[in-house]
Order: C-alpha cells, then structure tokens, then sequence
C-alpha cells in the first residue's frame, strides 16, 4: 500500500475551509481513479514545541504507481488545482510506502 498525506496550516478562514473542504473538496477528491480508502481531520493536535496544523487527509493507493496515475488523471489536476479556493495556509504533500509492523 502507498499513502498520500496532506497537512494543511491554519487558514485565514477556518470557517470557510471546512465548509469547502467538506463539500467541494473531498467529493473531488472520490472521483479520484485507483483511490481505495480516504480520511481526514480538523482536530489536530501536536506535541507541545513542534508545529501543529489545521488539518490533515490521508489516501491509500495500491502502490506509488497508481497513486502517481490519480494524482496525473484529470480528476487529479482538478483536485491539486482545487486546494488554492480553501487553503490559504498552504498545504505540505508527502507520501510513502507503507511497512506492515509486528505487534
């Protein structure tokens, strides 16, 4: 599996990016080919001292490839050209392979 994580800033609306976020955003973002599951948060929390941010989504993918094919599909450029109508914080992309612990 490969994840996809977007941590946003805080915004100079935070009213105005859940609402757009909610409903403009994330059913964008459903449209997204070979996107398996998603989820996101306002209630984000940091250790105290380190940079706390406003938001957070995770997607998963089957691998980089496919994850690499929905963020250059139409849908994706819609979805990547989207994030300038809510976040005014600026958004940091990251995303990896995901390793399976032992427990």
């Amino acid at each position: 599996m490969h994840k996809l994580v977007v941590l946003y800033p805080k915004p100079a609306d935070p009213d105005h990016f859940r609402d757009y976020y909610v409903a403009n955003h994330l059913p964008l973002v459903a449209q997204m080919p070979g996107l398996l599951a998603y989820r996101y948060s306002f209630d984000v929390a940091a250790a105290p001292g380190q940079t706390s941010y406003f938001a957070i989504f995770e997607a998963d993918f089957a691998d980089a490839a496919a994850m690499t094919a929905s963020r250059e599909s139409p849908q994706g450029q819609q979805v990547a050209a989207d994030v300038a109508n809510y976040a005014t914080g600026g958004a940091v992309v990251i995303h990896y392979p995901v390793q399976d612990g032992v427990v």
